[in-house]
């Protein structure tokens, strides 16, 4: 009788074994699940703080919704602008350029404008039989197809800390000629690149 007793004894003795290690490994399994979870949160939020602070620092895409910077940028085109450009230094003449609506312009659905700088403070411009001049000097846009035509407009001033800004497409383009020249605090940043379409990728 002593044989089956044990027998039973190390059976029940198995079960409890095999019950603690089942318990065990679904306490590790969902210990494991959990620290995995966990992690991947930190990861994901990490890089959406990365993100966000990238973009409201650093860079920003921008598109293109009309025809105003023709043949240089066309209508649909994504832009990398470097936010740090004019906080770090001056615009400079040819620059493109990414600002803020001016308050006095009239309303618009459009908050956001990318025109080219053409003029500086503290300079004289206008154009003349179709041919800009800044400080009575001819100014040769090479960045222009020869069959664009820049429409006369007066003498301008350009005032301290402000910047006369026009769009490749002059024909088609609401610009300083319009709404004067812009103060710098306006200035969003620096079109550094094109990111699509994909090939036309790279310096504007």
């Amino acid at each position: 009788m002593l044989i089956p007793w044990r027998i039973d004894l190390l059976a029940t003795g198995s079960r409890q074994v095999s019950g603690q290690n089942l318990t065990t490994f679904r306490e590790w399994l969902q210990a494991s699940k959990w620290r995995s979870f966990r992690e991947w949160f930190i990861v994901v939020f990490v890089a959406l703080l990365a993100a966000f602070l990238i973009r409201a620092t650093l860079v920003q895409t921008y598109f293109i919704p009309s025809e105003s910077m023709t043949p240089t940028l066309a209508v649909g085109d994504r832009l990398m602008v470097y936010k740090l450009a004019f906080t770090l230094g001056d615009a400079d003449r040819g620059d493109l350029v990414v600002f803020n609506r001016p308050s006095h312009m009239e309303t618009s659905n459009i908050n956001d404008f990318v025109k080219r700088v053409i003029g500086v403070e503290g300079e004289r411009i206008r154009a003349d039989g179709g041919m800009v001049y800044v400080d009575d000097r001819p100014l040769n846009e090479q960045y222009l197809p020869p069959d664009v035509y820049t429409s006369d407009f007066p003498d301008t001033k350009i005032p301290p800390d402000h910047v006369f800004v026009m769009g490749d497409n002059r024909p088609s383009s609401r610009d300083s000629r319009s709404f004067g020249p812009i103060h710098k605090n306006l200035l969003v940043g620096e079109v550094f690149l094109r990111l699509w379409p994909f090939d036309s990728i790279g310096r504007p």
